[in-house]
């Protein structure tokens, strides 16, 4: 697992090389475990696609390698244990869960959904009706502590190859994505829980394919490394401070 186990390292050249100050800056807040941590933490990953790794290898997926990031910081991380398929909406995703029949709580919870509610032409007030019930959810996976539950943006697939072949105005569907993400972002931000961005990146693919994956429609492993990245530093940051 090559890619997983030197991805610091190879963002840090790529910045180096390309200027790429955005991911120079997420290293350099990136905050060192100087001790080792006495506590392993269990992660659950709920989402859609985008959490599987759809067209990637599992190691390739953000959570596998947010987990390997975070044990190389020193913070121990247990292999994710991952709620999501491929299409699933919030309410799916809802469904998902309930039949999982989950009976733990976790150190470490991350929810990334909402890509399929735009892709479909659903309400935008289902949506947020939704998302509200999962982050709630997914503070509960968390055992009641909403600092262990870290939301992610919805991607913009209309950049990707497969979007540009879709026969649909890219332009409506970074609008539509925008106002998706406007949603769970003051959802994510009026609870108080950590929200990464990482909607800006995403739209990189339009100019650089190394970025999507062989389906032409989702990630590469490069890009989940580039969002277990950003999200290194906020949860070491409330992990490490907050045993």
């Amino acid at each position: 697992m090559k890619i997983i186990g030197t991805v610091l390292a190879f963002l840090l050249a790529t910045a180096c090389s390309k200027g790429d100050n955005q991911t120079m800056d997420i290293i350099k807040e990136t905050p060192a475990v100087t001790q080792p941590a006495t506590q392993t933490y269990s992660y659950l990953a709920l989402g859609d696609s985008y959490t599987i790794g759809e067209a990637v290898k599992q190691e390739e997926s953000f959570p596998f390698q947010l987990a390997a990031l975070l044990n190389e910081q020193q913070l121990k991380v247990r292999s994710p244990k991952v709620i999501a398929t491929t299409g699933w909406t919030t309410s799916e995703l809802k469904a998902g869960i309930k039949a999982a029949d989950l009976k733990a709580t976790y150190g470490l919870v991350t929810l990334l959904i909402g890509v399929n509610n735009q892709y479909r032409g659903l309400a935008q007030s289902t949506y947020r009706k939704e998302f509200k019930e999962l982050m709630q959810t997914a503070i509960a996976f968390a055992d009641g502590k909403k600092e262990r539950v870290f939301v992610l943006s919805i991607p913009d697939w209309g950049l990707t190859p497969f979007g540009k072949k879709s026969g649909k105005d890219q332009a409506v569907i970074s609008a539509e994505i925008d106002a998706f993400n406007a949603i769970n972002r003051e959802e994510t931000l009026a609870l108080g829980i950590s929200y990464t961005d990482i909607t800006p990146g995403s739209r990189r693919v339009a100019t650089d394919l190394s970025l999507a994956a062989n389906d032409g429609l989702h990630p590469s492993g490069k890009m989940y490394a580039e969002w277990a990245a950003a999200l290194t530093a906020p949860i070491l940051k409330q992990l490490v401070s907050k045993p």
